[in-house]
């Protein structure tokens, strides 16, 4: 049997950062999926994370995670997919360092990712993302930080992962008119901050404890704050932003709707979708058309541009062949 603890270490500490360059965030991306992973062969199987074996993480237990990931943690298709990645290249590194794991590598990256529907973008009008904002309450140290970290991702439109990994040093000489962001790929980009968003940044800094940790944003214990945890927090204010926004309940807000709501109001205000493709961070428009898709006014523009077509009416006659007849029915039947 291969312990599973050493080859995990080794290829997020070693294999990710040094051999293929990968990025902080990808690696933090990817150590979050294998908890995930690690926690439910644990839980399967009834030992200690420390226990488990390669040779547990099998193909029916894989497939078990991700149906886990979607079931019970209630995640899309394309996180399940973002967690599948993680898996197969974590086997991939498998087969040239513990070669007695190969037969068992192949069949896991032989397993499909699942087909994801391109559905429109989730995001929150301004009305409901101001009384997301007003949510936490400042009186509170909890409330202070929470305030501060829900304004900085919608004013910057971060994805998790680049808020939680921001560190006093990204402001530059201890100001916060702007923050520098390191995002996908180490692309980096600096950004101004809202007076708003300023003052409820120092407002958290000057209560934050004097902890070793280079986080701007921790948790209770003065550790740097989690995914879970954001997630967490940002649950509860969802709730009570309802009482005065109760359209807020019918919609999944996760931390990444709160970029979506920052690209969407962007779209909104300045018409370019190239100033939304910088701001955040994207490699190149296609990443950023998504948000036209899904904005009305770019379908209102179109319609005003354009007059009715002057179609005349026709007349359908039934097809005469039975082979034609079946298949138009066939073809009616669909939804």
């Amino acid at each position: 049997m291969t312990a599973l603890a050493p080859y995990l270490t080794s290829y997020l500490r070693d294999h990710l950062p040094r051999e293929r360059n990968a990025s902080p965030h990808t690696v933090s991306t990817y150590a979050h999926a294998f908890a995930l992973l690690v926690r439910f062969a644990a839980d399967r199987l009834k030992r200690r994370p420390s226990d488990l074996t390669v040779e547990d993480l099998d193909t029916g237990l894989i497939l078990a995670f991700l149906d886990h990931v979607e079931a019970v943690r209630g995640n899309a298709a394309r996180s399940r997919n973002a967690r599948f990645a993680a898996i197969r290249s974590f086997f991939r590194y498998l087969e040239y360092t513990a070669p007695a794991c190969l037969d068992q590598a192949l069949r896991i990256r032989s397993l499909p990712t699942k087909r994801v529907d391109k559905t429109l973008i989730d995001y929150l009008t301004q009305e409901e993302m101001q009384a997301l904002l007003d949510a936490p309450n400042p009186r509170t140290p909890g409330g202070t930080r929470d305030r501060a970290m829900l304004h900085l991702t919608y004013a910057a439109g971060l994805r998790v992962s680049e808020l939680l990994s921001l560190r006093l040093t990204d402001f530059a000489e201890r100001s916060v008119a702007t923050v520098q962001i390191v995002g996908k790929r180490r692309r980096e980009r600096v950004l101004p901050l809202w007076r708003e968003t300023q003052s409820v940044l120092r407002a958290w800094l000057a209560i934050r404890p004097d902890v070793p940790a280079p986080e701007v944003f921790l948790n209770r214990d003065g550790e740097p704050m989690t995914r879970d945890g954001f997630a967490h927090r940002l649950a509860l204010h969802v709730t009570t932003a309802a009482a005065k926004r109760p359209s807020i309940l019918g919609k999944h807000v996760t931390p990444h709707v709160l970029r979506h709501s920052c690209a969407m109001h962007t779209l909104a205000a300045t018409g370019d979708i190239r100033k939304v493709s910088l701001w955040l961070g994207h490699a190149s428009l296609e990443s950023t058309e998504a948000y036209l898709h899904a904005d009305p006014a770019e379908k209102l523009a179109i319609l005003a541009a354009h007059g009715s077509p002057t179609v005349q009416k026709g007349s359908f006659r039934k097809p005469s062949d039975k082979l034609l007849a079946m298949l138009a029915q066939a073809r009616a039947s669909v939804p």
